[in-house]
């Protein structure tokens, strides 16, 4: 009975080592979806990030016309990688406004002018407050917000050429 005993351990270990095997295999998602998907936007009101564009409140997304909301930094590599993305949903006439959070005005000055500024508006969360209050986990992520100010998407990530067609027929179908 006792030289069961001593291969315990061993038997111990690779039943742990099965089960990481497995967890390595298929990853849990570990994605964080906002609540509020569905539902109004919650109020705020953010002062303007740079001189020459208007800040942004959750009032200006109950205008009547669907919009995008990107919450996104400079210093974030992957809002680097959708910026060619989100000019071409500036050229195809979507309102796209931002949140600049955790960022300084110099900073995001540079960031528009090295990849481009599709924003119509940006405004400052220092703090990330406002990002926190949407359900927002990370950087980048972009809100659909139908014409009353309801949240009808929330992609998460940075917005790739094949995530386009997507995030249009989003916005159509929030008008």
């Amino acid at each position: 009975m006792r030289r069961w005993l001593i291969w315990a351990p061993l038997l111990l270990f690779a039943v742990v080592l099965w089960f990481a095997a497995g967890q390595l295999r298929a990853p849990a998602d570990r994605t964080v979806q906002s609540a509020l998907v569905g539902k109004p936007l919650p109020d705020f009101a953010l002062e303007p990030m740079i001189a020459g564009k208007p800040g942004v409140a959750a009032a200006d997304f109950r205008k009547g016309e669907p919009r995008l909301l990107n919450v996104f930094a400079s210093w974030c590599v992957p809002c680097i990688a959708e910026a060619p993305q989100l000019l071409e949903l500036k050229r195809a006439g979507v309102r796209i406004d931002a949140i600049a959070i955790r960022d300084k005005p110099e900073a995001v000055s540079r960031f528009l002018a090295n990849y481009g500024d599709p924003y119509a508006a940006i405004g400052s969360d220092v703090a990330s407050s406002v990002q926190l209050s949407l359900g927002s986990s990370g950087v980048p992520e972009t809100f659909v917000i139908d014409g009353s100010g309801r949240i009808a998407m929330q992609h998460i990530g940075d917005i790739r050429a094949g995530d386009v067609p997507r995030i249009l027929k989003a916005l159509e179908a929030a008008r």
